[in-house]
C-alpha cells in the first residue's frame, strides 16, 4: 500500500484512500482502496476496492465535499515501459517464480487498447459515504492529495498538467504546475492560472503540488521540487536543495502565482492544511537518514516556516512518505503516510500519527 490520503467527514468518519493491494513500488497490480474509521483512528475497517482498471493505478487523493459526500482522485499508468528498463529487469530475476508469473499476466493485460482508454487522471464521487460511486471522470491534472474545496465552494486543483488543454489557442503544456478549477464537484475544469519557474529551472523539476486556502483569501502553493535527467534539470545548479518544497502565493484566486521559493523544507512531496488556531501544517516524507515523516509549521500564514519537527524517524528505507493531515475534533492532527513497518523485506504499508501541535511549541 502507499500513497496515500486521508479526509475527516462531517460525522467525523475517517476515510484513507490509498493505491493498494500491490506486489510492489512499481507493478501492474495497483488498485484504489479506500479504508474508514469511525473512532477517530484507532480502528479501521479492512480496505475496499473502488478502482480497478487493466493499468496500474496509482496514488489517491480525498475530499469531504460536505456531510457524507467524498471526492477521490488517482491516476492510472502503464507501466509496461517501466519493465523494458535493465533494473526493472534485473528486479524482476529476483523475484520468485509464481510472482514472477502473475506480473505476466498483469502486463499482458495492460494493451494499447486499456491504455487508450484508462490511463490518465481520474475522479469518483460518492454521495453516500463511500457505499456507492458514481461513473469516473476524467480530468486534466493530478496530484498525491487531490483538490481542495474554497470557501465559495468551488474545487482548486492545484496539480501538473496531464495533456495540454482542449479549447485553447495558447496555454499551458503538458508537465506544468496549474490552478484548475470547477463549480460543480469535479464534473467540468477551468484553467485559473499557471505558477512560473524559478530561474535556472525547467517544467521537468516540478511535480506532486498541493494548495491551502487562508481566511484573508489568499493561497498557498507546496511544490516538490527534484532533479531531472540531463545537466538542464540539476536544481542544484540554480542554487536549489534536490527533493525539497517550494513554496508560491496567489491572492487574486489562483489566476497569477508568485515566483516560488525555497523555506529550506528538504523532503516531499507536500501536504498542507490549516488548523483551527490559525498555524499553516505542511507534512512531508523525509528521505536522508534518518528516513520518516515530518513536519513544517508557520504561525505568519506561510511568511516564515520551521521545518523538520520529527513525527517518526524510524523508516528502514527511502520507500516511504507521501503524508496527509486532518484536524480531529479535540484540536489534535491525524496524520497517514506510508513506509515498511519494521525492515527492508516488509512490504510497505499505511502508517498514521497522532500529535498535537504544542508538542512542537
Amino acid at each position: 500500500f502507499g500513497w496515500p490520503s486521508v479526509a475527516r467527514l462531517d460525522d467525523d468518519t475517517l476515510v484513507v484512500v490509498a493505491s493498494g493491494l500491490r506486489t510492489d513500488h512499481i507493478c501492474p497490480f495497483g488498485r484504489t482502496v479506500l479504508c474508514l474509521s469511525r473512532d477517530l483512528g484507532r480502528t479501521w475497517t479492512s480496505p475496499r476496492v473502488i478502482n480497478d482498471t487493466p493499468l496500474d493505478d496509482r496514488d489517491a487523493g480525498v475530499l469531504c465535499l460536505g456531510g457524507r459526500r467524498i471526492l477521490i482522485t488517482w491516476f492510472s499508468s502503464d507501466t509496461r515501459p517501466w519493465f523494458a528498463q535493465e533494473w526493472m529487469q534485473s528486479r524482476w530475476r529476483t523475484l520468485p517464480e509464481e510472482q514472477q508469473q502473475w506480473w505476466q499476466a498483469g502486463l499482458a493485460n495492460m494493451t494499447d487498447e486499456a491504455r487508450a482508454r484508462f490511463e490518465g487522471a481520474w475522479l469518483r464521487v460518492s454521495d453516500d459515504g463511500g457505499e456507492t460511486w458514481r461513473p469516473p471522470v476524467r480530468v486534466p491534472v493530478n496530484s498525491p492529495h487531490g483538490p481542495i474545496l474554497l470557501r465559495s465552494g468551488a474545487l482548486l486543483y492545484f496539480a501538473k498538467l496531464w495533456e495540454p488543454l482542449s479549447g485553447l489557442e495558447s496555454g499551458p503544456e503538458a508537465g506544468q504546475i496549474v490552478a484548475m478549477s470547477s463549480p460543480d464537484q469535479g464534473q467540468t475544469w477551468t484553467l485559473r492560472g499557471t505558477a512560473p519557474l524559478i530561474p535556472g529551472t525547467i517544467w521537468a523539476n516540478y511535480h506532486e503540488a498541493h494548495a491551502v486556502e487562508l481566511p484573508s483569501g489568499k493561497l498557498i502553493g507546496a511544490i516538490r521540487l527534484q532533479s531531472a535527467a540531463g545537466p538542464q534539470g540539476d536544481v542544484t545548479r540554480a542554487g536549489l536543495d534536490d527533493f525539497s518544497v517550494v513554496l508560491t502565493e496567489s491572492r487574486d484566486g489562483g489566476q497569477t502565482w508568485a515566483t516560488p521559493r525555497s523555506v529550506g523544507i528538504l523532503g516531499s512531496p507536500p501536504h498542507l492544511l490549516r488548523h483551527s488556531s490559525g498555524t499553516l501544517v505542511l507534512t512531508y516524507g523525509y528521505r536522508q537518514p534518518p528516513f520518516g515523516q515530518r513536519v513544517a509549521l508557520s504561525r505568519d500564514e506561510g511568511e516564515t516556516w520551521e521545518a523538520d519537527y520529527i513525527l517518526r524517524d524510524d523508516g528502514p528505507d527511502t520507500d516511504l512518505g507521501y503524508p496527509a493531515t486532518v484536524e480531529l475534533p479535540d484540536g489534535d492532527l491525524f496524520t497517514i503516510y506510508y513506509q515498511k513497518p519494521h525492515t527492508t523485506q516488509d512490504r510497505c504499508g499505511l502508517l498514521w500519527s497522532r500529535w498535537r501541535l504544542d508538542e512542537f511549541a
